[in-house]
């Protein structure tokens, strides 16, 4: 089993990438493989809208986006996570997003068993960024689990934030519950 994280916050050390941390640490802590990718991190293209993107083998940009996809297309549950800029999801989970497309082009629509949708607001603006987020993971057999919330400032001390944490905890415990699950 493996849970891949999408983490569209350039805040390194803020309360988007601590929460995911925290929720990774809950997964991995019962036996299952995690890993986290910071999208700020990677060379990330905008999609430039080929009409016949189906018919190419593989996406025409050169950069980190096929193997992100690729790992977010075949893990068993994901993790997706976004402050809030302006009313939704950051440039960065957008274009992810966008570049997305390629996959369901090529008939490789993600089926993971289970997602964690995270949006994190100064005030406003996380409900509109959950539902941005849960076209990612639009199947109705995924079950979705989601933390969203208005911390106040950019600046917030994650580690302060002691509700969340917990809430980042229990999706961890949550995902894990449904990927150990026997199958039937």
């Amino acid at each position: 089993m493996k849970v891949v994280a999408i983490g569209g916050s350039p805040r390194l050390n803020g309360v988007t990438n601590y929460l995911i941390d925290q929720a990774l640490g809950e997964l991995a802590s019962r036996g299952i493989e995690t890993e986290k990718i910071v999208l700020n991190q990677y060379k990330i293209g905008f999609c430039q809208a080929h009409s016949n993107c189906a018919s190419f083998s593989e996406c025409q940009q050169k950069d980190d986006v096929p193997w992100i996809l690729e790992k977010f297309a075949t893990a068993d549950g994901v993790i997706i996570a976004s402050p809030v800029y302006f009313g939704t999801v950051s440039a960065q989970v957008k274009a992810f997003m966008d570049r997305s497309f390629f996959l369901y082009t090529h008939g490789k629509r993600p089926q993971p068993k289970c997602a964690g949708l995270i949006a994190i607001a100064r005030q406003r603006g996380f409900e509109e960024t959950l539902r941005e987020l849960r076209k990612l993971v639009r199947s109705p057999e995924i079950q979705v689990f989601t933390i969203a919330a208005a911390t106040g400032t950019a600046d917030t001390d994650p580690k302060a934030q002691t509700e969340l944490i917990k809430q980042a905890k229990d999706m961890g415990h949550r995902m894990a519950e449904v990927l150990l699950a026997p199958q039937g």
